[in-house]
């Protein structure tokens, strides 16, 4: 016997004897056919190249519209899909806590200090110890709330002092998601951020309580060994970690350094 998708067209001129329109056939014939089961749009959008375009400005374009991370961040209001990664990194290593204070290198556009505020419960919403999130950066940032913005070049003489004195004392956690600007060069990229994050690190040191942690980004590519070790020698622990958040085409990873030791 023949189900009601099984008819052929000339069959059911407008309803079959199950009562199910023609119209809805077609429409359930289509899903079947395009289905995962999943549940999910499962379906990869492809993206023409426009005139004027450049062909890795397309490659870009068609990541971020099938990027997951992309589409989560709109649906829960974050900044970017950077604050994934570093709410992934505190879930593995709880280094946010109500009540810390934290200083986010290299701010903009804001995500970090969005999960930040949140963790270390920034604005009072829930009990317990409320902390504080300065962000700072060479360029303005759009307000967070619970957040304090500042434009500051950190590796600038005295700007450890005015981080200090804005919060109040001294850091629980200072972290950077800073990236030099790339130069298209792989090696010299790899140099130039393993360099930013050495700056971070000393900047770091100056600003950290004792048993404080340091979260940065780095490129793997070899020449990272002098800041491991730089690391190491000030700090209890020192793990290196590429969270689910990171694609993996990409050679970044973190370095997560706790418990300083002043």
């Amino acid at each position: 016997m023949k189900g009601p998708l099984d008819l052929s067209p000339d069959e059911h001129p407008s309803q079959n004897s199950a009562g199910v329109s023609q119209p809805i056939l077609e429409t359930a014939r289509s899903m079947a056919k395009k289905s995962s089961g999943r549940g999910q749009r499962d379906l990869k959008v492809k993206v023409k190249s426009a005139r004027g375009r450049k062909l890795s400005s397309t490659r870009w374009l068609e990541r971020q519209l099938n990027d997951p991370y992309v589409r989560r961040a709109k649906v829960e209001g974050y900044r970017g899909r950077a604050a994934f990664k570093i709410l992934e990194l505190d879930d593995k290593y709880g280094f946010l806590k109500p009540g810390d204070r934290v200083v986010d290198l290299g701010c903009a556009p804001g995500g970090w200090c969005q999960v930040a505020v949140a963790r270390v419960n920034a604005l009072g919403d829930n009990s317990g110890q409320q902390g504080s999130v300065l962000g700072i950066d060479l360029q303005a940032v759009e307000p967070i709330p619970g957040a304090d913005l500042h434009q500051l070049d950190f590796m600038e003489d005295g700007a450890d002092e005015k981080v200090k004195a804005w919060l109040g004392g001294t850091a629980d956690v200072v972290m950077s998601d800073m990236a030099a600007a790339s130069s298209g060069h792989k090696q010299t990229d790899h140099l130039r951020i393993v360099a930013l994050c050495e700056a971070a690190a000393e900047f770091a040191f100056d600003v950290l309580e004792p048993g404080g942690t340091f979260v940065a980004k780095v490129l793997a590519g070899g020449a990272e060994t002098s800041l491991q070790t730089l690391l190491k020698q000030r700090f209890d622990k020192v793990a290196n970690v590429k969270p689910p958040a990171s694609r993996s085409n990409s050679s970044e990873k973190f370095v997560v350094a706790t418990g300083f030791r002043g």
